[in-house]
């Protein structure tokens, strides 16, 4: 059965090397694998043990590709596991620029909510955006192993995913 002492760290359940850039090739293949041994199907006829412990694991699995599959999700649990809480329901703080950055898009959004061609284009902006902060988490983490600018990053790139719903959200709007 799957490494159930590994399951305090969700890259070493799915043995990964425990870093911000992932091989999600990689991840689903182990998740693949640990999810055949631990399908309750296999372990019907087994103990009531045998079979609560593959529904732990299996649950266990799911829980851990869908945080490791999310940018966001993987990066705070990066954090976590090296003692950095981002405190995002207390800590709202953003650097003056990233804040001026944030009003223009949503000036941008108010006064173009009828332009299809504008909001693409906003779209693409903060898609480019979200980009620029992801490979700054990455050498944050993977190059510096700095957690606590790797938290202030994901704070930011919290913001940018939720506007960014929003400006899909006003897209599907017209279309």
């Amino acid at each position: 059965m799957a490494n159930l002492s590994a399951s305090d760290d969700y890259f070493r359940f799915f043995g990964l090397e425990q870093q911000f850039s992932l091989d999600l090739s990689a991840l689903d293949q182990a998740y693949l694998a640990i999810q055949k041994e631990v399908h309750p199907d296999r372990h019907a006829r087994g103990s009531d043990t045998e079979q609560r412990l593959a529904m732990q694991m299996a649950t266990l699995a799911n829980t851990a590709l869908q945080t490791l599959k999310n940018p966001i999700q993987r990066g705070l649990y990066l954090c976590q596991l090296h003692g950095v809480d981002a405190r995002l329901e207390t800590n709202t703080a953003m650097p003056a620029a990233f804040l001026m950055k944030q009003m223009e898009w949503r000036e941008s959004l108010e006064e173009r909510e009828e332009d299809l061609g504008a909001l693409e284009a906003l779209a693409e902006e903060v898609d480019q955006s979200k980009r620029d902060i992801l490979t700054e988490i990455t050498q944050a983490i993977d190059g510096g192993k700095n957690y606590t600018r790797a938290a202030e990053l994901l704070r930011g790139l919290l913001f940018i995913d939720k506007f960014a719903l929003e400006i899909d959200d006003a897209i599907s709007a017209l279309v």
